[in-house]
């Protein structure tokens, strides 16, 4: 596996729309078992991995996969009993449940609750458990802090350490390699190695993405670098690019979902100016999308998930100086209010309004309300005496219930005067209107619904996509 200072693989183009890079084809000839592993190549060893959830599993599964012997930590119990009767939590994952099987099946993956005794008999071991925001929009590090905590005192000589969780700039080097120190009593980059190696995969599409966009590793130092570079060209079939230190890794990470967070924002400024002037934003900007130079992002009601809405924050806590990612922020998070107001409008007020609030995930398709813009929607929305109803397709009628929000059964009758989707959820686009006599009102969130067929006494809005300039399908047909 070529090992790599710079990124080869780009997409072909910028013309609007996403960009998915090929998978990589696994070149890997048959491993050759080694102990203790000291990067070789063409050889493995034994890996933990702390954190066995939505990106740990899929990970684990992948190393295995490679012919590693896979080691998962996590602190709950019921996670771990599953993993070791061959059995995937992760169910919304595509092909994890037959990979964590086959995996378990060969031997190759167990898990435990126990960090110290898994690091200690690993070869590597990879940190990926959650660093969010506390209330303050600071790193909030309380699982990052217990899971070093956890692994240091089974750190060996030769243990290598790399975490995949997103850091702030400098946690690897002066926050948790320091930490390891003081419990080892070893030496960071001398006796033990240590990298950041951020993760860079999309709900949904985990072992895909594994195969297709480049791994970037940095070290503490030459050592470690070489070492966790040589770790992920064995389980990997992706480029990875060995970059000059773990600050120039992590930073690459924050660079990546805040540029994403700025060019969101950017389209739901396009948006808001879009409804003043009575045009459609989608259409000026798969426009602007023609000349390969732009790449602008979609508008919609926010952010949310674990990543763009979180990350910007993280550069904040070190650069408090970088206006354009704290107004990013505020204009990705006012979107519910530019919401509100326009339905407000719309009904002459909502004391007392019944309204249906589609998709509470973050994204559809993933079961995960991490940061989710329905929730402060329908918090907003029952401020101002709305009454409010929700559905989503991946949640029980108990998960929505926790919303605040009434559970809507799909396809029976409502008194909902306006409909709001907060997801792009296909099945929405079978929406039976017939069900909603009281129906005033749909407010697109994400824009996906704006070619379906409306009652004429329905009025349509969605996010820089005004009445005027939306196209029914019918008339889209001729």
């Amino acid at each position: 596996m070529t090992i790599t200072n710079r990124p080869s693989s780009a997409a072909p183009s910028l013309l609007g729309g996403s960009i998915e890079l090929p998978s990589q084809p696994c070149r890997h000839a048959e491993p050759r078992r080694v102990d203790p592993w000291i990067g070789d190549p063409g050889s493995v060893g034994r890996v933990t991995i702390v954190g066995a959830g939505k990106m740990g599993l899929p990970l684990a599964v992948q190393f295995a996969g490679h012919g590693w012997d896979v080691t998962a930590v996590d602190v709950q119990a019921a996670v771990v009993d599953s993993i070791n009767a061959g059995r995937n939590h992760v169910t919304e994952e595509p092909g994890l449940t037959d990979g964590v099987a086959t995996a378990h099946a060969a031997g190759r993956l167990r898990a435990t609750l126990d960090g110290a005794a898994a690091a200690a008999t690993a070869d590597v071991v990879v940190l990926i458990v959650p660093v969010l925001l506390d209330d303050e929009q600071q790193p909030d590090y309380r699982y990052m802090d217990a899971a070093v905590e956890a692994i240091a005192p089974g750190v060996h000589a030769g243990s290598t350490i790399i975490f995949e969780t997103t850091l702030p700039v400098g946690d690897t080097r002066h926050r948790f390699a320091p930490r390891v120190e003081v419990v080892s009593g070893l030496r960071a980059d001398r006796d033990f190695f240590v990298a950041f190696s951020p993760e860079r995969l999309y709900s949904g599409a985990a072992l895909k993405n594994l195969a297709m966009y480049p791994k970037l590793v940095g070290g503490l130092g030459p050592e470690s670098g070489a070492r966790a570079a040589a770790f992920y060209g064995s389980v990997l079939d992706a480029e990875v690019v060995l970059m000059s230190s773990a600050e120039a890794a992590e930073f690459s990470k924050l660079a990546d979902t805040t540029y994403r967070d700025v060019n969101i924002a950017l389209a739901n400024e396009f948006a808001r100016y879009a409804d003043r002037v009575g045009v459609d934003v989608q259409e000026v900007i798969a426009a602007a999308n023609s000349q390969p130079y732009s790449h602008i992002h979609q508008p919609g009601l926010g952010v949310g998930g674990h990543c763009i809405p979180v990350y910007p924050y993280f550069l904040l806590s070190r650069a408090p100086e970088m206006e354009l990612v704290e107004l990013s922020r505020r204009v990705n998070d006012g979107q519910i209010g530019l919401a509100i107001r326009t339905i407000q409008k719309g009904l002459g007020g909502l004391e007392g309004v019944p309204v249906l609030v589609l998709g509470l995930t973050y994204r559809d398709g993933v079961k995960e309300l991490a940061y989710s813009r329905a929730l402060p929607l329908i918090e907003r929305l029952a401020f101002h005496g709305a009454i409010v109803s929700a559905y989503d397709p991946l949640l029980s009628e108990a998960e929505i219930d926790q919303s605040a929000a009434r559970p809507y059964r799909w396809g029976t009758p409502a008194d909902a005067r306006a409909i709001v989707t907060q997801t792009a959820d296909p099945l929405f686009r079978t929406l039976d209107f017939a069900d909603f006599p009281a129906l005033e009102l749909l407010f697109d969130g994400r824009n996906s619904l704006r070619d379906v067929v409306l009652p004429e006494r329905v009025a349509y809005h969605g996010v820089g996509v005004p009445a005027a300039a939306r196209i029914p399908a019918e008339a889209a047909t001729r």
